[in-house]
């Protein structure tokens, strides 16, 4: 059956007042109101819960077994409720991977603001337009990724702006041609076998890194099952042919016999494009605290001389 929680609020006002006039002015309504919830509440429960008496109204043995009950559900509505008012959840956010520079964002962003609760998620198995649908459909409160269609191409209601750019570094073995080099030229690049076996055909980072190939005549490898970076880093500690392209804000961690070499790439310097993509009416405080940290977060894109996809819209503010 349903039961009316405002009915059952006036049951415990009058419960706990005695008096049914004392009840109306708690709850602010008339007691002709009150008397018609709990008359109806009655109904509804086919028992009587007070008994009139010239010292107020009592509980009957129905209602005091009820008593308790009423307590819990109004107590579990509460809860109910509070779990979505905005600021009284964590903010939700999508990162695609814990590894990489939004992550980094993220961890600065918590530490100048602690008491915004985060829930950071990682949903590797989506491509942009996924991410960009649980936006929408409030399963997310915001997604940093790359977005390929124009800003003013994005559903109604959502706005992405390129926030972060990641510049690129060439990583390698020791054994590697390049190994002792300073840094690379985009062009020194053409020729190498670059191995990077996480590109997943039809996402926005395939998309990207189709685009840098083109552009500069780059052989991107994507040949191999996936098993994860601390693979990726097994393998070219031991290659003296095969390089990688990582993220310079892409946090890797290696044992230090694999000797593993970080090269900026220059002339120009490719960048990933984070773009951060929200509701505009999500009323969450977090999310309006986190685009202003991020408009103020320095360094956000570091270089002059970047390449970025056609498809990359300019740096925005949030």
């Amino acid at each position: 059956m349903d039961v009316d929680l405002g009915a059952v609020r006036a049951f415990l006002a009058v419960a706990d007042d005695r008096y049914f006039g004392e009840a109306a002015d708690r709850l602010r309504m008339s007691q002709q109101a009150v008397s018609k919830r709990i008359a109806a509440l009655e109904r509804d429960l086919g028992v009587r819960l007070f008994t009139r008496t010239a010292r107020g109204a009592r509980l009957t043995v129905d209602g005091q077994a009820f008593l308790p009950h009423a307590r819990d559900l109004i107590r579990l509505a509460e809860r109910a409720v509070g779990s979505v008012q905005p600021g009284r959840r964590a903010l939700r956010v999508d990162v695609l991977n814990r590894r990489i520079g939004p992550a980094g964002l993220l961890r600065d962003f918590h530490r100048a603001h602690p008491e915004t609760d985060l829930d950071v998620v990682a949903l590797v198995e989506s491509d942009a337009a996924a991410a960009i649908a649980a936006v929408e459909a409030g399963t997310i409160d915001a997604t940093f990724r790359a977005v390929t269609v124009p800003p003013d191409q994005m559903p109604p209601g959502i706005r992405a702006a390129r926030v972060l750019d990641d510049p690129h570094q060439l990583l390698t073995g020791p054994a590697h041609p390049l190994a002792a080099a300073r840094h690379v030229t985009i062009a020194d690049l053409s020729g190498l076998r670059i191995w990077i076996p996480g590109i997943v055909p039809g996402t926005e980072w395939a998309a990207y890194y189709d685009a840098l190939a083109a552009t500069f005549g780059l052989t991107i490898e994507r040949i191999g099952p996936n098993f994860g970076t601390d693979h990726l880093l097994d393998v070219l500690a031991d290659s003296p042919t095969l390089a990688s392209l990582v993220g310079q804000k892409t946090r890797l961690l290696w044992p230090q016999s694999y000797d593993l070499r970080r090269i900026p790439v220059l002339g120009p310097t490719p960048v990933y494009p984070h773009f951060l993509v929200w509701r505009t009416d999500n009323p969450h405080p977090g999310l309006a605290t986190l685009r202003g940290y991020i408009a103020s977060a320095p360094n956000r894109h570091p270089t002059t001389d970047a390449w970025v996809p056609a498809w990359a819209a300019e740096p925005a503010i949030p």
